[in-house]
């Protein structure tokens, strides 16, 4: 019997870790399978291009995990530089066309196919950002771009990152690091709208104090360039700021052009849609994972838009065992995340406040503050813990952490906790690792527990 064969729109996180699944499973002569990559790079991590411009890590090769040359010894035919432009689902084919030739469009056939076009970073369409000198940190190339423009240390040169999400924050870090002037531009009131406003506030007078002008409520309006087309300066509607580069931190949404073409079903983000198996919802020979689709929020019960490379491997290894003939599912996140800019450290996991209640949860939220350490050790750094939990239930909703050294990995007692649906109550119980060097007798996590347990006992008392 001829060998079937898996078709991959893809070379990044989700979809080589499917193509490599199934390949364990499958051999060549029973599933061939073939990958087309648009860019120069496969199996790359996005995450470290900040790391990379700051001078942390050498790039690029340094992030790639496995290179196109290890995919095709392991039996995976990967093909750089080539771009699907149409999926037809009726005929089961896609059509691609190489980027470095000019031999026309060609239709490639599939038994089963995996969608895994990621995201596309946000991009105004408004007067010059188009032009030389902005960046993007989404691929590779973006990265190599922004390197080569800071040249040796980026002594004095004039950076505007507009957007002050984790990109936009981690990006204003690297900069600051190689000796430029930083500018971070943000519409909304705070930054990192990831956050309730009281804890976005911390990370921006963090941000003031480590040297980074911090600019909220500014709507950018365009970029004024050079007459030779180059970035001069990024325009709001109050002032002007001068620049030598910018870096776009404004975030991503799903790339699914190819599946909305297809009439493939997307959500409210524009995610592609799936089951538990991560198949397209209405379709049994496609997949989908990674950026670019919709995931079940285990504590709001939603599907939302959580575009992170752990999730991305996790699909595509549930995506693989699938389409290899074993079985496996993606149950859902509880959107947990961690960032840094200095020293300071910025998490979360769980729903904001505005989550919580546009979900219909009633809710209490708890704020504490605490130390890292013992506060008697030396090197005890101060950090601030809030909490959100249920009424009546006493379920944790979410928390969110800024500090110090050892603040950030902190948010994974509550990610564990939230996957297991524990109550505030039950976790002040929890036995966490204690030592002066490492955690207060009760750790902060704890703290912020026992707060949210007896606020929950008031709030059923008053209702009572």
């Amino acid at each position: 019997m001829a060998a079937q064969r898996l078709v991959v729109i893809g070379g990044d996180a989700a979809g080589m870790a499917a193509a490599s699944a199934a390949r364990r499973l499958k051999g060549p002569g029973e599933l061939e399978i073939i990958a087309f990559e648009r860019g120069r790079y496969t199996s790359y991590s996005a995450c470290g291009i900040p790391y990379w411009a700051a001078g942390d890590v050498d790039g690029p090769d340094a992030l790639v995990v496995r290179t196109a040359t290890e995919h095709r010894r392991r039996g995976i035919g990967l093909r750089l530089r080539t771009e699907v432009t149409e999926i037809d689902p009726d005929r089961q084919r896609v059509r691609v066309r190489d980027l470095d030739a000019n031999d026309g469009e060609r239709w490639e056939g599939y038994d089963r196919l995996v969608v895994a076009t990621g995201a596309r970073p946000v991009r105004p369409g408004l007067p010059g950002f188009d032009a030389d000198g902005v960046h993007g940190v989404q691929t590779l190339d973006d990265g190599r771009a922004l390197v080569e423009a800071l040249g040796g240390r980026g002594e004095g040169l004039r950076a505007v990152v507009v957007g002050a999400g984790y990109i936009g924050v981690e990006m204003a870090e690297a900069l600051i690091r190689r000796g430029c002037e930083v500018t971070v531009l943000e519409r909304s009131g705070r930054p990192m709208a990831t956050l309730d406003p009281d804890m976005g506030r911390l990370v921006h007078d963090a941000m003031c104090g480590l040297g980074i002008e911090t600019v909220t409520g500014a709507e950018v309006t365009g970029i004024r360039t050079t007459d030779a087309g180059r970035v001069a300066a990024v325009l709001t509607q109050e002032a002007e700021y001068p620049a030598d580069l910018v870096v776009l931190g404004l975030g991503v949404r799903p790339e699914t052009s190819l599946a909305r073409d297809a009439g493939l079903p997307l959500g409210d983000s524009g995610g592609l849609l799936t089951d538990l198996s991560m198949r397209v919802r209405g379709r049994e020979d496609i997949w989908a994972g990674g950026d670019c689709v919709e995931v079940l929020d285990l504590v709001s019960g939603r599907t939302r838009h959580l575009p992170l490379g752990t999730h991305a491997n996790k699909h595509g290894q549930v995506i693989g065992t699938n389409v290899g003939g074993g079985y496996a599912t993606f149950p859902g996140v509880v959107g947990t995340a961690v960032s840094k800019v200095c020293d300071l450290e910025i998490a979360r996991t769980g729903l904001l406040e505005v989550q919580a209640a546009a979900a219909g949860l009633r809710y209490v939220a708890v704020t504490v503050e605490s130390t890292n350490r013992a506060g008697y050790y030396p090197g005890a750094r101060p950090m601030t813990v809030k909490m959100l939990a249920e009424r009546r239930t006493g379920r944790l909703l979410g928390l969110q952490i800024v500090g110090r050294e050892g603040a950030g990995k902190r948010v994974d007692i509550a990610a564990v906790a939230l996957t297991a649906g524990m109550t505030v109550e039950a976790m002040t119980a929890l036995d966490l690792g204690y030592a002066p060097p490492f955690s207060p007798v009760w750790d902060p996590v704890l703290v912020a527990a026992r707060k949210a347990s007896a606020a929950v006992a008031q709030e059923s008392r008053g209702e009572g």
